[in-house]
């Protein structure tokens, strides 16, 4: 019955994993073109804001990995995406004590949600699903897809917004920007 919930799940994951994966590389590319064009590039903004980015990213491609994988029972799956949950929470915790910490940009609302707030109820709601597979697995399975999904929608938002701050504010403010 369990493998038979995955096995539902299989496009929606290619789909995910397949998204990912490009999103991945055109943060590279991204981050390569802000790199040139940026005097000096600040690390600790770069480790609160560039670095999560990835991370969300390659959940989203790791989730598409775990639940796409070709399980016997649920059992393994379920424990690899609550540990991802897990460790995602303690992450989200580290990125908004980064983003306290650097000083090249006076982070706004905007930026706490995007960053911290909802990467951290995200990869909640991750931890918690993987409890709740154990009572009702076909909830919890649309749980998890709702946040792989999210975490793509996160990562794309940030990406679009530092790329639009560097072309339009950095670029028109100079390096000290």
């Amino acid at each position: 019955m369990a493998v038979a919930a995955l096995a539902k799940w299989q496009t929606f994951y290619e789909i995910i994993g397949s998204s990912a994966g490009a999103l991945i590389g055109l943060q590279f590319v991204a981050m390569s073109l802000i790199s040139n064009a940026q005097a000096q590039p600040d690390a600790e903004a770069g480790r609160a804001f560039a670095t999560p980015t990835i991370v969300h990213f390659a959940a989203a491609l790791g989730l598409a990995g775990v639940l796409a994988a070709p399980w016997e029972d649920i059992d393994a799956a379920r424990a690899l995406w609550g540990a991802a949950g897990l460790a995602g929470m303690l992450y989200a915790v580290l990125v908004a004590r980064r983003m306290r910490k650097q000083k090249a940009y006076r982070p706004e609302l905007e930026d706490w949600m995007f960053h911290a707030m909802l990467p951290f109820t995200a990869y909640l709601a991750l931890a918690i699903s993987a409890f709740a597979a154990l009572f009702r697995l076909r909830e919890a399975l649309f749980v998890v897809g709702a946040v792989a999904l999210g975490l793509l929608f996160i990562g794309i938002h940030n990406v679009w917004d530092a790329v639009t701050y560097h072309v339009f504010f950095r670029k028109q403010s100079g390096p000290q920007g």
